[in-house]
């Protein structure tokens, strides 16, 4: 069972409005088991993913999602708790993976599907670019936020729903497989297969690099630092090993996913800024998780703001970056409470996120910010936040202080307030 709550308002409509994809109702997945075999020449991928469920509601049916490339082959199910569930068929149509149930499931039930399948996994096209398992020189990659897991893996792909993974992939041999290095529930974006021709460095005590051979770890040689640095102003790091994936090809952005990040051979220099938003995204994303992806800003805010943070300790003060930003601002409409889904990874997300976490702390001071951010990031661990969690802390440690109105004036009204 994960540990997590679901969001506190009801889902608006069968729909998510900013992935487009059908809500699958009725039932939470805790468990992902993936057993994977992976043909890289031929683009090939096999497997049995078996789910771990109950259900909330009576099912005599139900959906997940899984692109066409995938074709199921065979799904069987049966219960943990001594009852008799039997699958009467299946199908495959428009994203979805139908399943239908020989009689209903009674409400509360625990159960197995298990669900054989395989083809040529390949990236979705949506409206911020291909999403999902990708092809490399040598290897592939998975990158899937916001909906790209469907396409290598049977899923309930919504980001409120988090659950654990076991994975055991094959590849063929001299390639390297890494998959997620935790034990902690995490959501189906950030779920992850990276296969390649890698070498492992150990970067310290809880940071390893996997690089091209040849290749050494460049700017990433930092990154036990920053995870020091960000542990002592946000509170331990959340997972068990932090992992860095670097590809032989260029990559045109990092790629997040949980307890790691993959960078391409292009961010080996000069990018200590997105090494710093990537590492960030640990804590802000992928422990805290957003409910729904309308509160995105809160996973690219606080990213961006610890980039600020980290350049704050290097030697350039945050207040330099909160100046040299706010002015790039465009004051077109724009709502950070609900960009909408063209904009919902708009570089003015990141940024008015970030400058909005600084007017909170300039509104409450320095030793109440952080003190609630960290108590914000304790109590919320490996769940899903809304703005009012953030709100919340912000009041219990800054009694008085209009904290509702700075955060309204930021996110709900499409003016820019004054710079912080």
């Amino acid at each position: 069972m994960t540990n997590h709550r679901l969001r506190s308002t009801p889902v608006p409509g069968t729909v998510d409005a900013y992935t487009g994809v059908e809500f699958n109702l009725g039932f939470h997945v805790h468990h992902y088991d993936l057993d994977l075999t992976y043909k890289v020449g031929p683009n090939r991928l096999e497997g049995t993913a078996t789910l771990t469920l109950t259900n909330w509601r009576e099912l005599d049916h139900m959906t997940l999602d899984l692109q066409p490339s995938m074709v199921a082959r065979r799904v069987t199910s049966r219960s943990l708790t001594g009852g008799d569930i039997r699958v009467r068929r299946f199908k495959q149509s428009h994203g979805k993976l139908r399943i239908s149930f020989a009689e209903a499931i009674a409400v509360d039930e625990e159960f197995e599907l298990v669900i054989s399948y395989g083809g040529n996994p390949r990236p979705r096209r949506t409206p911020w670019g291909l999403l999902g398992w990708e092809e490399l020189t040598e290897g592939s990659l998975v990158a899937s936020q916001p909906n790209g897991a469907p396409t290598w893996f049977p899923c309930d792909d919504t980001p409120d729903e988090k659950a654990t993974y076991s994975f055991n992939v094959r590849a063929d041999r001299d390639y390297t497989v890494i998959t997620n290095p935790t034990a902690r529930p995490m959501p189906t974006y950030l779920a992850t297969v990276q296969v390649g021709r890698y070498s492992r460095v150990d970067l310290g005590r809880n940071v390893i690099a996997w690089l091209p051979y040849n290749v050494g770890p460049g700017d990433f040689a930092k990154q036990q630092a920053m995870l020091e640095f960000f542990e002592e102003t946000f509170g331990p790091y959340p997972f068990e090993r932090y992992e860095v994936v670097v590809t032989e090809d260029d990559l045109e952005i990092p790629l997040e996913a949980a307890a790691m990040s993959i960078f391409g051979v292009n961010h080996l220099r000069g990018e200590e800024r997105l090494i710093a938003h990537e590492l960030a995204h640990q804590w802000f994303g992928n422990s805290l998780g957003v409910a729904q992806w309308s509160d995105i800003w809160l996973n690219e805010g606080f990213a961006c703001y610890c980039e600020w943070l980290w350049a704050d300790h290097q030697g350039t003060p945050v207040d330099v970056s909160v100046r040299q930003h706010y002015r790039r601002l465009t004051r077109q409409s724009f709502t950070l409470a609900d960009p909408g889904p063209r904009d919902m990874f708009d570089d003015r997300v990141y940024k008015r996120g970030a400058i909005t976490l600084h007017a909170l702390r300039r509104l409450v001071g320095d030793a109440a910010f952080f003190s609630a951010v960290r108590s914000y990031v304790a109590k919320n661990a490996h769940s899903v936040v809304e703005p009012f969690d953030l709100v919340n802390a912000l009041k219990a440690h800054a009694p008085g202080a209009d904290v509702e109105g700075v955060i309204d004036a930021w996110i709900n009204r499409p003016e820019l307030p004054e710079c912080p």
